[in-house]
């Protein structure tokens, strides 16, 4: 029979002038067999429902906000470990919504890490920003050696299918990735005049862009990067691109709305999976919903 660490009791954090205070720190380990939710540790409105098995041994998690958004003043830090030899895969239920400020800032801290021979992978809904919203958002990915990393991160500035733009406020979205400590990306996009949007060297008059990860163990090799062009080729997306430096393969990509972003991230995980994890694509349930 496996046992689950129980969970630390919800903490009140009560919303306040300066926002919402939430934090989740997250360990999954391997139990008899399979991977659980050893450990969750919650404060303020962010948690995780109870984990499930749909494909064996992986551990599938659905984090929650139950807010439905993030406003000024607002502080969520999320921290996810996958223990030595340990497989979780986490998604959202839907998008991340970033709402208008009437000043202060609001900030989501991700910190993602891999044990040695652990698989994690980060698989959110995009995340959407408001006109007038003031936000930071970083992710941190710490891999050990001879751990795997497949992740992805869709940012939606405005709503572009009410021809809505981020013509206001102020954005910074940060993603660094490092093995073993060594720093292998580090990005930093920085949005706080709307010709940001439309310049050739910026986002070219798209309001939706995405990046994808994609590392493991044996690190990916010249035919997994044939292979993620071939996916991207076919592909609907008007501008992608795929690169793989130091063992660490970055797909890029832009669009006019979210879901030609979804469809190829999606082709490209389920094409990535089985060459990299030796595992066949298995969807969470609830993008079927």
């Amino acid at each position: 029979m496996t046992t689950e660490t129980p969970e630390i009791p919800i903490q009140p954090a009560p919303a306040g002038p300066e926002g919402w205070r939430g934090e989740l720190d997250l360990v999954c380990a391997p139990r008899a067999g399979r991977t659980v939710l050893a450990h969750k540790r919650q404060l303020g409105p962010l948690t995780v429902q109870r984990a499930f098995h749909p494909e064996g041994d992986p551990c599938h998690l659905y984090l929650l906000h139950p807010p439905g958004g993030v406003v000024g003043g607002d502080v969520l830090r999320i921290r996810v470990h996958a223990s030595e030899n340990a497989h979780a895969l986490i998604t959202t239920p839907g998008a991340a919504k970033f709402y208008r400020s009437a000043g202060a800032r609001a900030d989501q801290v991700q910190r993602l890490e891999v044990a040695a021979g652990a698989v994690l992978e980060w698989l959110p809904l995009e995340n959407i920003v408001f006109p007038g919203a003031r936000a930071g958002i970083r992710t941190e990915v710490d891999l050990a050696p001879e751990s795997s990393f497949i992740g992805w991160d869709i940012l939606s500035l405005g709503r572009p299918v009410i021809r809505e733009r981020f013509d206001a406020g102020e954005l910074s979205v940060r993603l660094q990735v490092r093995r073993g400590g060594r720093l292998l990306l580090s990005e930093h996009l920085r949005v706080d005049d709307p010709a940001h949007l439309d310049g050739r060297t910026g986002l070219r008059g798209f309001p939706v862009t995405g990046t994808f990860v994609a590392t493991s163990g044996q690190q990916p090799d010249a035919a997994d990067l044939a292979a993620a062009r071939e996916v991207l080729a076919a592909s609907c997306t008007p501008l992608t691109g795929v690169t793989l430096v130091d063992g660490l393969l970055v797909a890029r990509a832009l669009a006019a709305t979210t879901e030609p972003i979804q469809q190829v991230f999606c082709a490209l995980w389920s094409a990535l999976r089985p060459r990299l994890l030796a595992r066949a694509p298995c969807p969470p349930r609830i993008w079927a919903t």
